[in-house]
């Protein structure tokens, strides 16, 4: 199978109404254009589903949450429109994360990066492990962070952002990320992970569904410009990941 064909998205509903949404790629959760836009699919069924009453996003396997982009896609992309096209996959999760009427609570149990800081951060409230390092590792390939940028800055700020984008080949410890907001709270383990996500989600479903559907709408107040806004910063690493740098670098990494 294709790296470009290969991973799923699966989601199931409880008696509580807890959703749980979770995503997979053998390349340690990479996002193919694919993979992009069934995620955004997903959430955003499941969010307008009357058995929803909250979400929880969550990658599978262990010691990645999301690696970000797919450099097999990248080296494949031929022209500007096609580079337009796949950054947008990661506009449209964005987009379904902040247009979802449902709370979303964030899983990481393991590195984030690129485009996997701003799944993370994409969510409403995030638990992580505290192997759950962060790194915007863009400009290292010679692309940048634009179209995870505006979440990334509203939800750690934009000195932190700048940190992360700057910085490109190190990573943050999840107590770095805790400390700016990206999350809620660190746990030790996976296994404390998951109930502290789990006894949450719990607690959120038995809230009045009206009172978070407002709140969700106060939290991300002031985003109703973000289709065309990261449309605009999806063309600009469209075009950049066309350059001889960024060819070269790929290739440099995948060898």
């Amino acid at each position: 199978m294709s790296t470009l064909t290969a991973g799923h998205v699966a989601a199931t509903t409880d008696a509580l109404g807890i959703a749980t949404i979770s995503f997979f790629h053998p390349s340690h959760n990479s996002l193919p254009g694919q993979l992009l836009r069934e995620l955004a699919a997903t959430i955003t069924a499941v969010g307008q589903a009357d058995t929803t009453k909250v979400i929880i996003l969550k990658s599978e396997g262990e010691r990645t949450f999301c690696a970000g982009a797919s450099f097999d896609e990248l080296i494949a992309i031929e022209d500007e429109a096609q580079g337009q096209q796949f950054f947008s996959g990661f506009a449209q999760v964005i987009n379904a994360c902040r247009t979802c009427p449902k709370i979303i609570i964030g899983r990481v149990q393991g590195k984030a990066i690129g485009g996997g800081v701003g799944v993370a951060a994409a969510t409403d409230y995030c638990f992580a492990t505290a192997q759950a390092a962060v790194k915007l590792s863009e400009l290292v390939v010679g692309i940048g962070p634009f179209v995870v940028g505006p979440i990334v800055e509203r939800k750690i700020g934009v000195a932190a952002y700048a940190q992360l984008a700057l910085d490109a080949a190190e990573f943050r410890p999840a107590t770095w990320a805790q400390a700016r907001g990206l999350y809620a709270e660190v746990l030790e383990t996976t296994a404390a992970l998951d109930a502290a996500v789990q006894a949450f989600a719990e607690k959120l479903a038995a809230y009045n569904p009206a009172a978070l559907a407002a709140l969700k709408q106060v939290i991300w107040e002031g985003t109703a410009h973000w289709d065309s806004l990261l449309g605009e910063r999806a063309a600009i690493s469209g075009r950049l990941v066309l350059s001889d740098f960024t060819r070269q670098a790929i290739a440099k990494f995948k060898g």
